[in-house]
């Protein structure tokens, strides 16, 4: 959830080497006869409140009723940010899940845990909702949910961190999140300014998702992959507001390793984030971009394309994206799917 709404909307397995997200039953042939061959869904910031909890099941079967789509992606935020954040809806919701029927990979946003510390949300400490989201939806570290297929899993520590490799393109899921990355203040259980534990925390993560980031690259430029496509949770470079440093400190060394690994790539880059919940696509790292002096970086990275999926109100609609057979204009091409009824 971007900052600006913050108060609006009130171990262990690693997988090691480079696995793709399949069964060898269910991908032996590997997609090579479908148009595009890989076709995957991407959805974030739903549901929503009870409206959308009451259509997500009919979204769901929408999805898995495409005969394309062969993965789906959640970038992350699975309540609203003035809801409860009890034990039940996250079972409810991992129910929900279990319901794909392809391989589903999953980060968590800032909603199901940062946020949780509101006292409309039940005044939680965000660090034991970030441990019991761990054990609802990372259980099986290093598979997915849905349809069960295998993912790499880098670092134990952080089973939601993972990896994949489909038609010469790799994929790599971080968990970066809204408020900061989880370093604006838990005010509802008291607190002015970050504890040491929330420090701690955010720079161990942040620490995975760029060694992730480090290594996605490197394994793609290895392989000579067509491409490199990252998802999380957090809009780094939300168009709606003028950030205040505070808002987004956190994200600045993620920002400028960005900037270094797609210059230092042949292929095409790709950022997918929710938490703005405006669709969006836009190059922010570009020259002359207003977010390299925000950032400080150094550089700048003309070849990394942002794209933002629909979510909260404006959830009316889910994000197909194909990867494009090699001689195409652009590896991967998307278009936004209207959710039916």
């Amino acid at each position: 959830m971007r900052p600006t709404c913050a108060l609006a909307l009130a171990a262990t397995l690693a997988a090691v080497g480079a696995t793709t997200l399949a069964s060898p039953a269910a991908y032996a042939a590997d997609g090579q006869d479908k148009p595009g061959h890989e076709t995957f869904a991407v959805i974030g910031d739903v549901p929503y409140g009870a409206a959308q909890i009451e259509a997500f099941p009919r979204w769901i079967d929408q999805i898995n009723a495409d005969p394309d789509v062969s993965t789906v992606f959640h970038v992350g935020d699975i309540k609203n940010g003035s809801t409860r954040c009890d034990d039940a809806y996250y079972r409810m919701i991992r129910t929900q899940f279990d319901r794909f029927t392809d391989p589903l990979v999953y980060t968590p946003g800032d909603n199901e845990w940062t946020d949780c510390h509101r006292a409309n949300n039940g005044s939680y400490n965000p660090l034991e909702r970030l441990a019991f989201d761990r054990s609802v939806f990372f259980d099986r570290p290093g598979v997915t949910l849905g349809r069960k297929a295998t993912v790499t899993v880098p670092n134990a520590a952080f089973p939601e961190n993972v990896m994949l490799r489909r038609d010469g393109v790799t994929f790599g899921m971080l968990h970066v999140v809204g408020s900061n990355n989880d370093l604006a203040p838990w005010t509802g259980i008291g607190n002015t300014t970050a504890t040491p534990e929330q420090v701690t925390e955010e720079q161990a993560r942040m620490d995975a998702s760029i060694a992730l980031v480090r290594k996605a690259f490197a394994d793609a430029r290895q392989r000579n992959d067509r491409a490199v496509v990252l998802m999380q949770q957090a809009d780094m470079f939300d168009p709606t507001y003028v950030p205040k440093e505070s808002d987004i400190s956190a994200f600045r060394p993620l920002v400028q390793a960005l900037v270094d690994e797609t210059n230092a790539f042949d292929g095409e880059v790709y950022l997918v984030n929710g938490d703005s919940h405006i669709y969006n696509s836009d190059r922010p790292l570009a020259p002359g971009s207003v977010w390299l002096s925000r950032y400080g970086v150094t550089g700048s990275a003309a070849g990394l394309e942002r794209i933002t999926v629909d979510g909260s109100d404006n959830n009316k609609d889910w994000l197909k994206v194909t990867v494009n057979r090699p001689g195409a204009d652009r590896v991967l091409s998307w278009e936004r799917i209207p959710y039916a009824g």
